[in-house]
Parts: structure tokens; C-alpha cells; sequence
């Protein structure tokens, strides 16, 4: 098991030597530090804490200043704990790139979904409306709370309320690209959460495995270098005679004048 933090940029898509078309996510996770681990003997469970995104020393309090100042890091805008780790391969302060990871890895993503509001039956839980005309007066109500005799509202009723903004996790995710230079990674599919939310990314709970993969078409233009000419000698005798002979020839000319 292994993990890093990333922040979601979007979605694009890519193309293997094949011409299939794969759609895939964006995670840029740039440089996370390990900012804790945690032991049985002290914790009673075994697991390194990450940190991810730069924060201000002005809008941190003492309490996350002393606990980064173990790492020797600066204050990290997103915490995470990642278990089921060997910790005997981590250390304090240690830095974790996109390398950690390898193109073809199945992963899980966990993320937070978008916020939807205060929103209806309808689109909070599929359900269907009734008639629009013919006298009916019942449209996109809830319908009925339930038989007569309870005389209350049995818990779990499904009901208008807050939807979205939920803890979400895909699964069985495979990782198309890593791109260390720029601290991405591609992912296939899409994941939860809006841009520019905070991801988790772990070795896949129910498939950890790596899966064969096609190589990318990549568009990068390689510099083309001019040929450079090589004048043999010959070339550059004949050319020093012209030159000699038009000098003599100018000469001539301006004696005679």
C-alpha cells in the first residue's frame, strides 16, 4: 500500500501509438512530506501522515507550526494519514514525488463531490414526478411519508435536503501517465470533487495490480540540427585562384587607365 495528495485540474484526453482515444484526469501532486508516523507502540496502528500545499505561517496557529517543525517543513494546507504502509521504508520530513507511482498501477481516488444545494426527490434521488395537467395537484412532492399507524416518519425516509459534498472514493482506477517533470499524474476516468479540490490517491484496496499499457503519442517537436557543409580542399583552391585572378584582372584594368 502506498499513497500521495494531489489537487484535481480538469479532465483532457490522450491518444496511444494505437489511435485510441483514452479520457483521463489531471492530479498535479508536486512534493509531499511525510509530517508524522505512527507506531503501534505510540499510535496503537501503523501509518504515515502527508502533507500537501504550501500555507502561510500568518494563518497557522502554534499547535500546526510545532507539528511541521518536526519534519523541518513549512505549514501544509492538506493533511492525510495513509495506513496499511510498510513505515520502515518512510522517514520525517521525507519528500514523496509522482515517481511513486508507475504507469499502468490501479488506484483508488478519494475526493470530495460537488455541492449541490438544497435540492428536491427528484434529482436528490431519482424519484418521478406525477401527471403536470388534468387537475392533478401532485407534481415533484415527495409523495407519501408512510402508513397511518406508526404516526411518525420512519427514519431513512428518502426527503428534499443537502445534496452533494460527500466523502466519495472510485475505485479500480488505472493510472495512464506520470509525468514527473511536471508533478502529474493522468489518470483514466474521471474523479470525484470540482477543480482545484484535494484528492487522495492509494494503491487499489480490491485489484492491486499493474496493468499493461500502450504507449503515448507524444507531440513534443525535436529540434532539428542544420547540416553543416564541409568544403574539401580542392573546393577551397579553386575558389582562392578565382579570387587571385580577379584581383590581377582589376589590377590590369587600373594600370591601363
Amino acid at each position: 500500500m502506498k499513497g500521495i495528495l494531489g489537487i484535481k485540474r480538469g479532465m483532457t484526453q490522450v491518444f496511444d501509438t494505437n489511435g485510441k482515444l483514452t479520457p483521463v484526469t489531471v492530479v498535479e501532486v508536486g512534493t509531499n512530506v511525510v509530517t508524522q508516523i505512527k507506531t503501534k507502540e505510540n499510535d496503537g496502528y501503523e501509518a504515515i501522515q502527508l502533507g500537501y500545499g504550501e500555507k502561510r505561517e500568518k494563518l497557522s496557529n502554534k499547535p500546526e507550526l510545532g507539528h511541521t517543525k518536526k519534519a523541518n517543513t513549512t505549514p501544509k494546507r492538506f493533511l492525510k494519514e495513509i495506513r496499511g504502509v510498510d513505515i520502515n521504508n518512510y522517514q520525517l520530513g521525507q519528500e514523496i514525488t509522482a515517481d511513486i507511482f508507475e504507469v499502468g498501477e490501479v488506484v483508488d481516488v478519494t475526493g470530495t463531490s460537488k455541492g449541490k444545494g438544497f435540492q428536491g426527490v427528484i434529482k436528490r434521488h431519482n424519484q418521478s414526478r406525477g401527471p403536470m395537467g388534468h387537475g392533478s395537484h401532485y407534481h415533484r412532492a415527495p409523495g407519501s411519508m408512510g402508513t397511518m399507524r406508526p404516526m411518525r416518519v420512519f427514519k431513512g425516509k428518502k426527503l428534499p435536503g443537502h445534496m452533494g459534498e460527500e466523502t466519495v472514493t472510485i475505485q479500480n482506477l488505472v493510472i495512464v501517465a506520470v509525468d514527473v517533470e511536471n508533478g502529474c499524474l493522468l489518470i483514466k476516468g474521471n474523479i470525484p470533487g470540482p477543480k482545484k479540490s484535494f484528492v487522495v490517491i492509494r494503491t487499489a484496496v480490491k485489484k492491486p495490480i499493474k496493468m499493461e499499457m500502450t504507449d503515448l503519442i507524444t507531440y513534443a517537436s525535436e529540434e532539428k540540427e542544420e547540416p553543416v557543409v564541409e568544403e574539401t580542399n580542392e573546393e577551397v583552391a579553386q575558389v582562392e585562384e578565382t579570387t587571385e585572378e580577379v584581383n590581377e584582372s582589376s589590377q590590369e584594368e587600373a594600370t591601363q587607365e
